[in-house]
C-alpha cells in the first residue's frame, strides 16, 4: 500500500470535534527534533507537508493530516529538550497526555520516533512503558540509521531489538530513505 494523497487539516489545541468525527488516527510522537516532521514529509511524499526547524520544539499543537481520505495522521509536540518556557513546556506536555491518554480518543496506532544512532532516551522508555500501560498499538520507528557507522548498525539496530522485543521495530533514515518503504508499510498496516 502506498500514501497517495496528503492533506494538513488543522492543528488543535484541546477539545475539537475532529478528533471525535470517527476517523481512524495514527499518532506520532517522539522526543524534539528526532524526525517526527521529516518522517510525515518523507512518508507521504510532500517535502512541505509538516513544518520541520532545527529549533527544538518547532510543533506547539497537535497537527492533523488527512491521508489517503482514509485516516488522520496526528503530529504532536515533541518531549525533552525544547527552546520554550518552563511554562510552555508543561502545557505542552498536559496536551500531549491528553490527547494520548483521554480514554476518549482511540488511535489505531502510536508510532514513537527515536533516534537510531544514540538509542531510545530515558523520556522515550517512560512514554512507550505509559503506552503499554494503556494497552496502546505501538510501531518504534528508529529514525538515523545513517548517522551509524556501517560496522556498528547490526550491533545497534540488535540493542534496540532487545528493548523493545514486544514491538514492531523499523529502522529507517529520513535523510537517505533506506528503510521508508517499510515503514509506509508499518504505518498502513
Amino acid at each position: 500500500m502506498k500514501i497517495t494523497s496528503a492533506q494538513f487539516i488543522k492543528g488543535v489545541v484541546g477539545e475539537d470535534k475532529i478528533l471525535d468525527n470517527g476517523i481512524s488516527q495514527v499518532a506520532f510522537i517522539g522526543r524534539s527534533n528526532v524526525g517526527k516532521s521529516s518522517t510525515i514529509n518523507t512518508i507521504t511524499g510532500e517535502k512541505e507537508l509538516a513544518r520541520v526547524s532545527a529549533l527544538p520544539g518547532r510543533t506547539q499543537e497537535i497537527n492533523i493530516f488527512f491521508i489517503n481520505e482514509k485516516f488522520y495522521l496526528v503530529d504532536l509536540p515533541g518531549y525533552g529538550y525544547s527552546k520554550a518556557s518552563k511554562d510552555d513546556r508543561q502545557w505542552l506536555f498536559e496536551l500531549v497526555n491528553w490527547y494520548l491518554f483521554n480514554d476518549h480518543y482511540q488511535q489505531k496506532k502510536i508510532v514513537v520516533i527515536i533516534d537510531a544512532n544514540i538509542g531510545p532516551s530515558k523520556d522515550d522508555l517512560e512514554i512507550i512503558s505509559e503506552l503499554e500501560e494503556r494497552g496502546k498499538n505501538i510501531l518504534i520507528a528508529a529514525n538515523k540509521i545513517d548517522k551509524i557507522k556501517k560496522s556498528e548498525l547490526k550491533k545497534q539496530c540488535d540493542k534496540i531489538r532487545n528493548i523493545f522485543n514486544d514491538h514492531e521495530i523499523v529502522f529507517y533514515s529520513t535523510k537517505t530513505g533506506a528503510g521508508v518503504d517499510e515503514l509506509i508499510d508499518a504505518v498502513l498496516k
